[in-house]
């Protein structure tokens, strides 16, 4: 099952790579539906006859989509109209989804070994700085490898 997890996980992480420069682009004010159109010399009726809508119906598409409320399947009702490929996707802010599951799983490792040597300390048990930095790289692992659920909670 974990080698399932980690295959799976990297071959998302190869798919999501093409998005890494996307994620430097900024979205023009307006949208990219009102930039494209403008740069394109396109009319709202234009478009709108593309669509089979009105010119009004475009304009609040528009305006849908700079106040960032309009659906997939208008993006690409758009694209067609424009003779442009519509495309989306996530990039992983972390660089990578294997980074995403590291800093869970060592956020969940820290959490657990931090408490277990707060009880030993009270027993006057606890372990070195050392120590517990080893037992969270450990621990950290283990749960990668596990892939266990509770690194989301």
């Amino acid at each position: 099952m974990r080698n399932k997890n980690k295959l799976l996980i990297e071959q998302l992480d190869q798919k999501l790579k093409t998005f890494h420069t996307a994620k430097e682009t900024k979205i023009p004010t307006r949208g990219w539906i009102h930039t494209i159109r403008t740069a394109l010399n396109m009319t709202l009726a234009q478009l709108g006859s593309r669509l089979n809508m009105t010119r009004q119906g475009v304009k609040r598409i528009e305006e849908s989509e700079e106040k960032g409320s309009i659906n997939l399947k208008t993006l690409r009702q758009l694209g067609e109209a424009l003779d442009l490929q519509f495309v989306y996707g996530f990039v992983p802010k972390d660089e990578t989804i294997d980074n995403l599951v590291n800093k869970h799983a060592e956020k969940l490792a820290r959490k657990i070994v931090l408490r277990t040597n707060q009880n030993m300390q009270l027993e006057n048990q606890g372990i070195k700085e050392e120590k517990v930095i080893e037992s969270i790289k450990e621990l950290t692992a283990e749960i990668k490898r596990e892939m266990r659920k509770s690194i989301w909670d």
